[in-house]
């Protein structure tokens, strides 16, 4: 039987929202192929009628995870004031939600490890996507330099990310909340932080 164009587009697309959740459940080796076609209703065999190989399945499930998660900040900036955008945008990452569901969660805490360990065609398109959340938080960063507010934007959504990671592992008791809570006061900190202004010394004749 032949498929519509639609129906094909529709079917690739169901195959890669139903990877992004499982991979980023189990992670880029621990569910495989098979799974992955008997998720979406598919038979193993069809798998490479929609993907040359199962990199570019992840590479396209990596990229539709990312995807979300900078709709969901510009959603949050559209809504939100200007001054309350970023601990807006912190505040739903670094929360408990977030932790307890890692499947529908951001993507580099639970596949930045081992995406760093696959080729380099799968970090360079890791990396393209990492730079769009970078530059979604660094136009939240008001009142400094492009290059400033990118670099502090940076340094903020390392700490948001290795935070969530540390509250995963700490499991969901006190520890991970408290982990929660400093991890949010440092991402606050550090985004708010103003550069330092270098004076310039006086010469002294």
């Amino acid at each position: 039987m032949r498929y519509s164009k639609e129906h094909k587009q529709e079917t690739h697309a169901r195959i890669v929202k139903k990877a992004s959740v499982r991979l980023r459940e189990k992670g880029a080796h621990g569910i495989g192929v098979a799974d992955l076609m008997k998720e979406a209703g598919l038979t193993h065999g069809g798998f490479y009628a929609h993907f040359d190989s199962r990199e570019a399945l992840v590479i396209e499930a990596f990229a539709y995870a990312m995807d979300r998660s900078v709709e969901h900040w510009r959603k949050i900036a559209d809504e939100t004031p200007p001054e309350k955008r970023l601990p807006a945008i912190v505040d739903s990452y670094i929360s408990t939600v977030h932790r307890d569901d890692p499947g529908r969660g951001c993507a580099v805490p639970t596949l930045g490890a081992e995406i760093a360990r696959e080729s380099a065609k799968t970090r360079k398109a890791f990396a393209a996507k990492l730079e769009q959340l970078i530059d979604v938080m660094a136009d939240q960063i008001l009142d400094v330099p492009r290059k400033t507010a990118r670099r502090q934007a940076m340094g903020t959504l390392a700490t948001m990310m290795g935070t969530l990671v540390m509250s995963r592992v700490a499991g969901s008791g006190e520890l991970s909340d408290e982990i929660l809570l400093a991890g949010r006061e440092a991402a606050l900190t550090r985004a708010e932080a103003k550069p330092a202004v270098k004076k310039a010394r006086a010469k002294v004749n």
